[in-house]
């Protein structure tokens, strides 16, 4: 998102201890879309430039498909040309958690929703100011609430 045009978004509040939930594989298919399902619980990945998310330019903020949480916020969002949406920053740092991912012969760092554990997408050192990072997320690991 431009961010010298970009709505301010109002931050919402973020639980304190963030409880964790939990499901079993049967309830998180029943609960999720088929995709969503895909990406959150079997940590897949959608194609570039086809989803829901990567070119939405509206203020609001982005949730976790899987349990509400809220994740990101349209301020911290930006191009990178990837195909899938990106951010520079989660919404609060105790909102996503990372794991060292293994596959496909080499090495990223995974990002998972912290209430859910739902995987997100991959976190890689190659974003804008002010952190260097880009957070880059599944839509279909995502809800977006407008501002």
């Amino acid at each position: 998102m431009d961010q010298k045009t970009a709505k301010a978004v109002p931050r919402p509040a973020i639980p304190d201890p963030i409880k964790k939930v939990t499901k079993s594989e049967s309830e998180w298919k029943a609960a999720l879309a088929a995709e969503q399902f895909d990406v959150l619980r079997h940590e897949g990945t959608e194609r570039p430039f086809t989803n829901k998310y990567h070119d939405n330019h509206a203020a609001g903020i982005y949730n976790c498909a899987g349990c509400d949480l809220p994740l990101f916020s349209s301020e911290q969002k930006f191009d990178s040309g990837t195909g899938w949406p990106s951010f520079w920053q989660p919404i609060d740092p105790r909102v996503v958690g990372t794991t060292v991912d293994r596959k496909f012969f080499q090495t990223r760092t995974e990002v998972h929703c912290a209430r859910c554990d739902g995987h997100q997408g991959h976190v890689f050192p190659d974003g804008p100011k002010p952190t260097g990072l880009r957070y880059c997320i599944n839509s279909a690991a995502l809800t977006f609430v407008p501002a």
